[in-house]
């Protein structure tokens, strides 16, 4: 253990200065290596003396033992110096040192120090002492133990082993003055007797806070245990030599820190059982000081206040006030429950680490807690349950009311809308209304059977209780009951004017139907003349599409004759339903003219419509007969030029409606489209009458041709025969000049 006396606190900028370090590195005889590095400035001895001390005294006497290498830098000071700290060794460490090397500059101290040989002296300084270069140095000490200065691979860090010598210090400091507090409470404890009448905190309390110093030493600990594990796995020996290995006073202060640490964390945990005990027999105390004040203040004022309160009101104003007064004292009451909660916390904690009488006397506390606690609990959860249903009923009775008189202040106004959507509006908002009435009622009821069950519900009071509370619930169910047949009977009251005034409206809203839909069916009828005036003008261009747009017409007019008829009936309707609904200031009106006048001007069109399809059928039926016949007479074509000049003045006359109005087919274009078409087919005709004159002079000329072409035959004819004759004669030549031949070769053989 290192020298209590000699800390670094008090000559740490001495020890900054980096005057002499233990590297860690150790010699082949396994000392520890000692370096003074020295500087170009002036040393003070004081100073390295003071830094020497310190460093000494960290070593166990055992590593001590071993010896010490001093490696003296001398390679940028002056050889008195060095002299004098190589004497200084003598006066500080004689026995302790084992082998002084000092580490000369090149080539510079070789005729200086021939006046003095320390070899010489060896026996009067107690150690070696050798000159030698820097780079000669791992003669005697391995590369590895030697750091980066002199050539090795050893690595220090001043600052971080100053910065940890400074924290290890402290640890051991505050640890030890720990441990001794600590142990003088934990064993005056033990003395002592115990009093229950003093307070939870402990008499005596540690100078120093336990966790933190803990907190340092495992982490300082750590720091230590990181160092060696690092140093045992990245050091080897080189070339043969003993293994690297952590400095010695680091292997010294791990046991060191783990016994402090160790004997810490046992008066420690001594010292938090002690405070724990005490702790504990005050809680037990207080708490059951306060479980006491609970459960007084619950059976005595808190259940008087509720007994006060059995009312569920008149009206929602009223069942407002109980259930603002019912949470005041809910409020009161939550104060205590919240003390409840905290002690039962409280006991809960300590019944899991108490002792056998502890545990028996908690829970018979907790026992008695929680069966006030939920006993009065239950009492204003139940009245709370109570007093929102009355709310509940208060206020649905009260907006059906408000539904009853506006449906009854609709059922006496009288009606007099000014069409059918009005009307249709009007009983559909009536019998929205009484769906509303009859979801109301029903929402009543079923509200007054929840207050009646959570008032049948409501916990009785203790057995201890001889007086019924005041009020009696007996006043609250007449009342409910006596609301919801009042209810009923002005809801059965207003249902009975509601079908009255249904069925009146379902009357209006017909005969507005009728009349709507009669003057719908003048509105179609005019459609339908105006059609048949601008667009039947077409005639057809044959006689199979003019019979075909005349089937049309006649459907066409079947079509506004059921609309005509339909529009006749609509009117005898709405005089029917007038008479019935005493409503004689409404009639048809002017419809029924209307409809009349729209009708005749609808007959005179489409007679005149008719007659004019039937004459073009007439027309294309004649002339295509001409066309179709190889011999036409005159009397036909005459025939059918005499129907199309009567169609094309039929064209050209007015409609004269029976008010002596006048109206034409389509527009003049459309009528002269009309009336071309006609035309084409006379031309058609006329070219027809052309071709049947030409062909009768195309006949006469092909008799004459005939004539002259008999003749010509018969020229022919004759030349042919001439011409046969002398070509028989020309063979006949021939033959008898071949005959010849022969025999004169016949007479030749």
């Amino acid at each position: 253990m290192s020298n209590v006396n000699m800390e670094a606190t008090n000559i740490l900028p001495i020890l900054k200065k980096k005057l002499a370090f233990l590297s860690g590195g150790k010699d082949r005889r396994s000392g520890l290596i000692l370096t003074i590095p020295l500087s170009s400035d002036q040393t003070s001895m004081e100073e390295l003396s003071a830094t020497l001390d310190y460093l000494l005294s960290i070593p166990s006497e055992k590593c001590k033992a071993r010896g010490f290498t001093v490696i003296v830098d001398g390679r940028k000071s002056q050889w008195n110096i060095v002299k004098t700290v190589v004497l200084m060794l003598q006066n500080v460490i004689p026995a302790e040192v084992s082998l002084v090397c000092v580490v000369k500059p090149d080539e510079f101290w070789d005729k200086k120090v021939t006046h003095f040989c320390f070899w010489k002296e060896k026996d009067r300084l107690g150690f070696e002492v050798i000159l030698v270069s820097a780079n000669k140095l791992t003669r005697y000490i391995e590369p590895c133990q030697l750091t980066d200065d002199f050539g090795g691979s050893l690595d220090y860090d001043h600052s971080d082993w100053l910065n940890k010598r400074l924290v290890f210090e402290k640890f051991t400091k505050e640890s030890t003055s720990l441990l001794d507090e600590l142990s003088i409470i934990n064993e005056g404890d033990k003395s002592s007797s115990v009093d229950k009448d003093k307070s939870a905190d402990c008499a005596l309390l540690p100078s120093f806070d336990p966790e933190t110093v803990l907190q340092t030493g495992h982490e300082l600990l750590s720091e230590l245990q990181q160092r060696r594990f690092n140093g045992s796995e990245g050091g080897g020996g080189g070339q043969g030599g003993p293994a690297w290995c952590p400095m010695e006073e680091e292997l010294l202060a791990q046991p060191q820190v783990m016994k402090l640490l160790d004997s810490l964390r046992e008066q420690y945990t001594r010292y938090q059982e002690l405070c724990r005990q005490r702790n504990k027999r005050t809680q037990l105390d207080e708490i059951h000081a306060k479980v006491m004040q609970v459960v007084t203040w619950l059976q005595g004022p808190g259940s008087e206040l509720l007994k006060t309160q059995q009312a569920i009101g008149d009206s929602m104003r009223a069942a407002q006030a109980l259930q603002q007064k019912h949470e005041e004292i809910e409020s009161q009451h939550s104060e205590w429950f919240a003390v409840y909660v905290e002690l039962n916390q409280q006991i809960a904690a300590l019944l899991s680490t108490g002792e056998e009488e502890e545990v028996a006397e908690l829970k018979a506390l907790q026992q008695q807690l929680s069966d006030v606690c939920y006993r009065q609990a239950a009492q204003l959860e139940s009245r709370q349950n109570v007093l929102q249903a009355a709310q509940g009923f208060h206020s649905t009775t009260q907006e059906l009311s408000q539904q009853l008189d506006g449906l009854l202040g609709m059922l006496c106004a009288d009606v007099a809308p000014a069409d059918g959507a009005s009307i249709q509006q009007n009983l559909k908002l009536l019998e929205e209304k009484l769906q509303t009435v009859e979801a109301g009622l029903a929402s009543v009821r079923q509200k007054g059977a929840l207050v009646l069950e959570q008032m049948c519900s409501q916990p009785s009071w203790s057995l201890e209780e001889t007086e019924s509370p005041p009020g009696d619930p007996q006043d609250n169910v007449q009342q409910i009951q006596s609301v919801m047949e009042e209810m009923q009977l002005r809801k059965q009251r207003c249902e009975d004017m509601v079908d009255v005034r249904r069925l009146k409206m379902l009357q209006m809203v017909q005969l507005f139907k009728c009349e709507e839909d009669a003057l719908q069916a003048v509105e179609w009828l005019g459609e339908l003349l105006d059609a048949l005036l601008k667009t039947h003008v077409r005639l057809g261009d044959d006689s199979q599409e003019t019979r075909t747009m005349l089937d049309k017409h006649r459907k066409f007019v079947d079509v506004a004759q059921s609309t005509y008829d339909y529009g006749r009936q609509l009117l005898q309707a709405t005089v029917v339903l007038c008479q019935s609904l005493r409503c004689t200031t409404r009639s048809s009106g002017d419809t029924l003219p209307r409809l009349n006048r729209v009708w005749k001007q609808f007959s005179v069109s489409a007679e005149e419509r008719q007659q004019r399809l039937e004459l073009a059928l007439n027309f294309h039926t004649a002339a295509e007969r001409v066309f179709q016949q190889e011999f036409v007479e005159a009397e036909s074509l005459d025939e059918v030029d005499s129907s199309g000049k009567t169609l094309l003045d039929r064209l050209t006359t007015p409609i004269i409606f029976p008010d002596g109005s006048e109206q034409y087919f389509g527009s003049p274009s459309d009528t002269a489209a009309a009336a071309e078409g006609v035309r084409e087919r006379l031309l058609l005709v006329e070219e027809r009458r052309l071709q049947l004159q030409e062909a009768s002079l195309h006949n006469d000329e092909e008799e004459e041709e005939e004539v002259l072409n008999g003749q010509e035959a018969r020229l022919d004819v004759i030349g042919e025969e001439l011409s046969e004759k002398e070509e028989q004669e020309e063979e006949e030549e021939e033959a008898g000049q071949q005959d010849e031949g022969l025999e004169r070769a016949t007479q030749d053989c």
